[in-house]
């Protein structure tokens, strides 16, 4: 009987591709130096980022991403599913406030119904399903359910015995809920939601998973891990984790639900108990996700079916709770910095950390010191500059003196301003350098060619980039500014 069950869960696996993989990235708010609205939709653009997923429905960010065209996926806080789970009013109420008042102009095409509701908030749980169907019955008043769908997103925990994916399951104590989900999101031809994270994973097996099984990293055929039931060749754990998922719902008599990964990463910065938790490896799995996702790879169970993912996080948040690694799982600072430079040669422009505009604000040569300190003095205030770098016994301090701080802080705020116009003229003591420009005595100095390796190491200090052609990366110190290069 389990031959013929197992026989019949490989046969009816009919979930469709209707439409290429995207990479989108999660926007959270845990931020000392929130970025502006403004500052995040020109970041947004500038790394031609065309889908986000936000952790609420904030109001102003809904009025700057207006007439991108960047596709959004607005939350129901968790604070909130108890009173919209209860109330088809509340739930009106809040499409009518957070949904309605914003389409057309802001194209919200998802709307995600709490988060990880099932492990995090089980309280809530009994009317997770009537919540989802109050917000889509909201649309469906509205005529907006052809454009934006409903679901929830689920912790990969509630899946047990996840290896071999094949054996996989849901928590039977979740089936009153999960069932009734799983025909909702059926019927209204939506998605389930999943957050991945290889790294918990590979965090939690003692050594059993390996590193490059986890970071996507290359695999010799005996290296694979194999399910046994279905002969499947696994080479990395983020798609065994989204097949334990299929074959989970598979074995609820599911099999039509396509699943959008909601979060994955990689933090870049640990403390002494997550030694894995660096800029390589954080920028080697994000580099190969995007590249996984952008080539419709799909998975063993469902090759060539693209798995849309969200990125875990566009920015760091220094204000979560937790272990030094809650903090940094960021692409970028809190200053539209790129915390590494991803390898993403072969991969689109998407999260290309800027190869369009390929501009940077340093102090002009020649100018007055006591003018340059003042310039500083409003980056570093009024322009709201990090400058905690250029503290005496930080990275960034030596050279001490105005016009190195001066275009540390300068590049930042241009860097942070999406390179505006205007935004490098500190009343006429920034100046721009484009690649191929000159330099200091007529050259760019320390300029270095770099190709792809496994290398990374950094001092903290922020370095400045240039991007040639091809398929190589250049990074630039400019000046006497920069006393590291992050080696790729």
């Amino acid at each position: 009987m389990a031959v013929l069950f197992l026989l019949f869960l490989l046969t009816v696996s009919v979930v469709s591709a209707d439409e290429d993989g995207f990479i989108g990235v999660n926007i959270g708010t845990a931020i000392s130096d929130m970025p502006s609205p403004t500052q995040v939709v020109a970041l947004l653009k500038a790394q031609n980022i065309r889908h986000v997923r936000l952790y609420d429905a904030d109001r102003a960010l809904l009025l700057a991403l207006a007439n991108t065209g960047i596709r959004v996926t607005v939350s129901v806080p968790n604070d909130q599913i108890l009173g919209i789970g209860q109330s088809n009013a509340t739930a009106a109420n809040w499409v009518a406030r957070n949904v309605i008042a914003h389409v057309p102009a802001t194209n919200i095409t998802a709307i995600a119904v709490g988060s990880e509701i099932l492990t995090t908030l089980p309280n809530a749980a009994p009317v997770l399903v009537s919540a989802l169907k109050f917000i889509h019955s909201a649309l469906v008043a509205s005529n907006l359910d052809g454009q934006i769908k409903v679901s929830t997103p689920h912790s990969s925990s509630i899946i047990l015995d996840s290896f071999p994916p094949s054996q996989a399951f849901f928590n039977r104590s979740w089936d009153p809920v999960m069932v009734p989900l799983l025909k909702f999101l059926q019927s209204t031809g939506s998605y389930f939601m999943l957050n991945a994270y290889p790294y918990y994973d590979y965090m939690q097996s003692n050594g059993v998973i390996p590193l490059d099984y986890a970071l996507f990293r290359p695999l010799p055929p005996d290296k694979e891990a194999v399910d046994a039931n279905t002969l499947l060749h696994y080479t990395n754990v983020f798609d065994a984790i989204v097949d334990a998922a299929y074959f989970a719902m598979s074995y609820l008599n599911f099999t039509n639900v396509p699943i959008f990964v909601t979060e994955s990463g990689w933090p870049s910065k640990g403390d002494s108990s997550e030694p894995d938790a660096t800029l390589e490896n954080a920028n080697t799995y994000n580099s190969n996700l995007i590249r996984h996702v952008l080539n419709n790879t799909g998975t063993p169970k469902h090759p060539k079916i693209a798995v849309s993912t969200y990125i875990y996080e566009l920015y760091n948040e220094d204000l979560r709770p937790g272990a030094i690694s809650e903090k940094n799982w960021g692409l970028f600072d809190a200053n539209g910095m790129p915390v590494y430079t991803l390898h993403l040669t072969g991969a689109g422009t998407v999260l290309a950390n800027d190869t369009t505009n390929q501009t940077f604000c340093v102090a002009k040569e020649g100018a007055d010191p006591k003018m340059l300190q003042a310039a500083l003095d409003w980056a570093c205030g009024p322009g709201k500059v990090d400058c905690s770098y250029l503290l005496q016994g930080q990275p960034c301090y030596e050279p001490d003196n105005v016009v190195a701080h001066s275009t540390y802080a300068f590049n930042a705020y241009f860097q942070k301003m999406a390179k505006s116009p205007g935004t490098c003229d500190f009343k006429g003591h920034g100046s721009c350098i484009f690649p191929g420009s000159a330099g200091r005595n007529g050259s760019l100095p320390n300029t270095t060619s770099l190709a792809p390796s496994s290398n990374s190491t950094t001092s903290g200090c922020h370095s400045v980039y240039i991007y040639g052609a091809g398929s190589f990366t250049t990074s630039v110190i400019i000046g006497v500014l920069l006393m590291s290069v992050f080696f790729l």
